[in-house]
């Protein structure tokens, strides 16, 4: 249905039009709306070359006899040494029926110069499917047969669990390797396909989205807080070990931080709401101490307070559970396992490792080093873990099931250990490395259906669970 209606959308547009007046077309974002709505909204944004009074955005909905006007424009200039100056213009698409497909279009002096449909975030009362990959904006092949395949399942939302765009999370890097994959206005498995005009992405950052600071080199790096629209009700303690800290002087990082606006660096962490899953997403990079006490606070009661949601999902980029001798001992996020357990969270999703990986239903208990800290000398957390062999699909599991999903388009690793279970952890249950692969989970009520998909659109693993 929304395919086909997509397609009837762009005979009423000319994309060669469109390429004159954009930098970069239009794509959708949840926005800072956490929580559920009865009246649902989205934020649209866009990149043109300079600011202009001239834009507006009008949506139509079932309800809608005709066009409708959306609130003024929100505007950020960006202005980064490397990068010529240019504008992030936002719209926030509001009074969206839950679940409703919508139609909206960008005007600029009165001439439509883009259109398409979307669908407003779901309600607790209604089904739902996501896709989630990470790893994936490295411009190969795979991450467009990914994308493509991605667009094939028609999916309500996409969330990205970091290393969103190689190498160095830069603005350069977004405009030849994100969005021209995942904004193509033609799908196919050799050009990606238009995901982001239709279905809102969400993301965590990984450690090539955020932990590079130097903007000496590159001043246009951590375009993650520039060119994302989330939710800002995460923790943040600014300038200590419990956000993001910039290292630059003052006057190299003046630009970026205009740039970013709020959305630096509370961004980073965050929660949100989607049908009736609680999301937790944190920022898993080494600058981060999550044995901090009122970090682990926060988690512990942002998932105690989702207790009206029938799942709970945690999305961070740095497995601690990874049988890939490639990161094998970047283990920090294992000392959070007994706060996940207690908060009732049912999978843990991951990426950072370039394959797939699925663990078996577990709970873990850390120990401490010698030293008395919870982390080895380089990310290892020890501790002893229990594992539920006897679940059975479609049952309840005793313990979180830790996903890693990293096989979105970067290089693989370490497809030499697969049909090697001599060089897998105890808690690997699957282990597929030889193929990119994503990950679409379908949710109806209390029955949750998990499917991993190659970049052939090959079934490759799926398991069911049952509250």
């Amino acid at each position: 249905m929304m395919k086909m209606f997509l397609f009837a959308l762009a005979l009423l547009w000319n994309p060669a039009r469109a390429a004159d007046v954009f930098l970069e077309k239009p794509y959708l974002q949840l926005g800072d709306a956490p929580h559920l709505a009865a009246s649902e909204s989205l934020v649209l944004l866009w990149h043109a070359a300079a600011e202009s009074s001239d834009w507006s955005v009008e949506i139509r909905t079932s309800k809608d006899q005709n066009w409708r006007s959306t609130a003024p424009l929100s505007v950020q200039k960006i202005a980064v040494a490397s990068i010529e100056p240019h504008v992030v213009y936002r719209a926030r698409l509001s009074a969206l029926p839950p679940g409703e497909e919508f139609r909206y279009r960008v005007r600029k002096s009165g001439e439509t110069v883009f259109e398409s449909a979307a669908r407003a975030r779901k309600s607790a009362a209604q089904t739902q499917r996501f896709v989630l990959f990470g790893d994936c904006a490295q411009d190969t092949p795979a991450q467009r047969a990914v994308a493509y395949q991605a667009s094939r399942v028609d999916p309500d939302f996409l969330f990205i669990p970091g290393d969103i765009v190689y190498s160095s999370g830069r603005i350069s890097e977004y405009r030849k390797k994100f969005f021209p994959v995942y904004n193509a206005d033609d799908a196919g498995a050799a050009t990606g396909a238009p995901l982001l005009r239709s279905v809102p992405f969400i993301a965590a950052p990984g450690n090539h989205d955020s932990a590079l600071q130097n903007f000496n080199r590159f001043p246009d790096a951590l375009a993650y807080f520039m060119y994302w629209d989330q939710p800002l009700n995460g923790p943040v303690v600014h300038g200590s070990k419990t956000s993001h800290v910039l290292t630059a002087d003052e006057a190299v990082q003046a630009p970026f931080l205009s740039a970013a606006g709020p959305r630096y660096p509370v961004m980073a962490n965050f929660s949100f709401d989607y049908g009736n899953v609680h999301w937790t997403v944190l920022d898993s990079n080494v600058y981060m101490d999550w044995t901090n006490q009122a970090l682990r606070e926060w988690v512990a009661k942002d998932l105690a307070g989702a207790k009206n949601a029938t799942w709970r999902f945690v999305a961070f980029h740095h497995p601690g559970f990874n049988s890939s001798h490639t990161h094998f001992t970047d283990q920090w996020m294992r000392v959070l396992s007994p706060v996940f357990e207690e908060g009732k969270v049912d999978i843990v999703f991951a990426g950072h490792v370039h394959n797939y990986q699925r663990s078996f239903p577990l709970t873990f208990a850390p120990k401490a080093q010698a030293d008395g800290s919870a982390l080895g000398p380089k990310g290892e957390v020890a501790g002893d873990w229990k594992l539920d062999h006897s679940f059975a699909d479609g049952k309840s599991p005793q313990g979180v099931i830790y996903i890693v999903s990293g096989g979105g388009g970067a290089d693989l690793y370490n497809p030499e250990q697969q049909g090697k279970p001599s060089s897998l952890q105890a808690f690997t249950d699957k282990y597929i490395a030889d193929r990119h692969s994503f990950t679409v989970v379908n949710i109806d009520h209390k029955r949750l259906s998990f499917d991993q998909i190659s970049d052939t659109g090959g079934k490759i693993d799926s398991f069911h669970l049952a509250k």
